[in-house]
């Protein structure tokens, strides 16, 4: 079934778009349930098996921050890991790196926060702490050979701060770049974007000299934005989205997030608009669904509802 056409409306579409399925990290550290890693093993492998060539496996922070996944190097050591395949995992310090490294990961990913509330709540330290942190981790990545990268938290709104101007996600930005961050995804941690204020901060980093192609945007869809949102930033150039499978996901450190864009709903959008991912639709909705009877509810995607009937 295919309902999609190409749009002749003269605004530029990129031919592909590499999607960072966050599923099995941001994901899963926001639900309840404690799956078994067999079971998370199995949902990296399909996602894998649908066509994702970026996973995001799971994060080495500690266990008492994120329970979820406090069998990290459990789950490493259980999944095959697929040529062509990168599976970037969360680190939060230099012990977390070396805990990884001694595992064989190839690519890591750090957060940031934009704002000095929520990196005070989140990390514990100020926004200018917080980088003097990752600078070791990502320097012995990087020596490594080791692709690193950067999340920045809170770029469009925060909680406490309300909207956030546009030069300080420049300078979180451009800092966290020149520490040798390869990727910096931005991040709508409470999904308050709209596609206007998208605009404005790309074209900021843009026009500051950061490539398009070290950008990536992860949006949360509280307000029902996401798509939009990530379609502005594709006809901005970016062509790194995040998405989690069924929607899963939120921030347990920012009460008022909501669920992660919805891969499924992302991939009905830009296959519609003829854009190639490599990703098979019908392969992660009967991933949501098999992943939902693990976890106890529905998945949230209208996509993964209107086609889990379906053959």
């Amino acid at each position: 079934m295919d309902f999609g056409v190409t749009p002749h409306d003269g605004l530029p579409l990129p031919p592909r778009v590499t999607i960072c399925e966050v599923g099995p990290r941001d994901g899963l550290q926001n639900e309840s349930a404690v799956l078994p890693v067999a079971v998370k093993a199995e949902f990296v492998e399909r996602l894998v098996d649908a066509g994702h060539t970026v996973v995001e496996t799971t994060s080495f922070v500690h266990p008492k921050w994120v329970p979820q996944l406090a069998d990290a190097e459990d789950l490493f050591r259980a999944i095959t890991l697929a040529p062509g395949v990168r599976y970037p995992v969360l680190v939060p310090n230099s012990r977390g790196l070396e805990r990884a490294l001694d595992l064989g990961v190839r690519d890591i990913a750090v957060f940031g926060s934009v704002t000095e509330t929520f990196s005070r709540r989140n990390l514990g330290r100020t926004v200018g702490e917080s980088l003097e942190m990752f600078a070791p981790v990502v320097a012995r990545a990087r020596e490594a050979g080791i692709g690193v990268r950067g999340y920045l938290s809170m770029c469009f709104g925060d909680p406490w701060e309300g909207e956030v101007p546009v030069p300080r996600v420049l300078d979180v930005a451009t800092r966290m770049r020149a520490l040798g961050c390869t990727e910096i995804s931005l991040g709508d941690t409470i999904g308050v974007a709209t596609p206007g204020r998208v605009a404005a901060v790309l074209d900021a980093l843009i026009a500051s000299g950061i490539p398009v192609d070290s950008l990536a945007v992860h949006f949360h869809d509280t307000y029902g934005q996401a798509l939009a949102n990530t379609l502005t930033a594709v006809r901005k150039g970016v062509t790194l989205v995040d998405a989690s499978a069924g929607g899963l996901g939120g921030c347990p450190f920012a009460g008022s997030a909501t669920g992660n864009l919805a891969t499924e709903d992302l991939l009905w959008q830009l296959h519609g608009l003829g854009i190639e991912t490599g990703v098979d639709l019908r392969k992660m909705v009967d991933t949501s669904t098999w992943l939902a009877g693990h976890l106890g509810r529905p998945s949230p995607s209208r996509t993964v509802t209107a086609l889990a009937g379906t053959s």
